[in-house]
């Protein structure tokens, strides 16, 4: 670990490397062909994100679901699109390769020209609303449910809720574990799914304590209602829940 971190982010990266353990111990059957951790092969990136950004208590955490191909996947940072990574939030490190990689999904870190059209839609309404980086974090932090990507021989995407009923189990206890400790660790008064996965495992992992759960629409490109204006219906959604004025 390195220095200049606060006792929160050192939390964060604490838990993030137990979390590694856990994962790095499962195994997932056909048709799961490759699995990508980018906590281990963007590690430093992702640490970076955690000194940063993750260095005070928040007021609002919002989850995604797990990474994408041209956004966490290559830069360890959640939604992480490479613009927002390298330009928003003034991050860059070393990123080196998964163990197994797909042919059709090569990670290049910072290198990737292609864009993540969620994570591109998400901070990009960040840094509308709030200018600069640290403004956003003063009381905001993004977080991803799982860290894992999962994929097909294809090379084909498939998402955790698609895996067998015990490997996902054990991935989720596991997830479970992690988002509880995140909260524990920045005292959130909300935590917003992004999406509706995220936001019943957010449900699910943290009944019981206090923090309220919210939700706003994923910005997926799949999905006709964010590519209408994404920006828009989310930020409707919350000023209607209460999180934003």
């Amino acid at each position: 670990m390195k220095a200049g971190a606060s006792s929160i982010s050192r939390s964060l990266i604490a838990a993030a490397n137990d979390l590694v353990v856990e994962l790095a111990a499962m195994r997932f059957a056909d048709p799961v062909a490759h699995v990508y951790n980018p906590l281990v092969y963007a590690a430093d990136i992702h640490e970076a994100y955690l000194r940063a950004y993750g260095a005070n208590t928040k007021r609002v955490v919002f989850l995604g679901m797990n990474p994408g191909p041209f956004g966490m996947a290559q830069t360890g940072v959640p939604f992480g699109e490479i613009a927002a990574v390298r330009d928003w939030m003034r991050l860059g490190g070393a990123v080196g390769r998964p163990e197994r990689e797909h042919p059709k999904r090569p990670v290049v870190g910072m290198s990737c020209t292609r864009s993540e059209v969620s994570g591109r839609r998400l901070w990009g309404s960040f840094q509308a609303r709030f200018g600069p980086a640290e403004r956003f974090f003063a009381e905001h932090f993004v977080a991803n449910y799982c860290p894992l990507v999962f994929m097909e021989a294809s090379g084909r995407n498939r998402t955790p809720d698609k895996l067998g009923d015990s490997e996902r189990d054990a991935l989720y206890a596991a997830c479970d574990r992690h988002l509880r400790r995140i909260v524990e660790v920045l005292s959130p008064a909300w935590v917003v799914g992004v999406g509706r996965f995220a936001q019943v495992r957010a449900q699910t992992a943290l009944a019981g304590m206090p923090t309220v759960i919210g939700h706003v629409l994923h910005p997926s490109p799949a999905s006709p209602k964010a590519n209408a204006d994404w920006a828009g219906a989310a930020t409707r959604e919350l000023v209607s829940q209460g999180i934003w004025k």
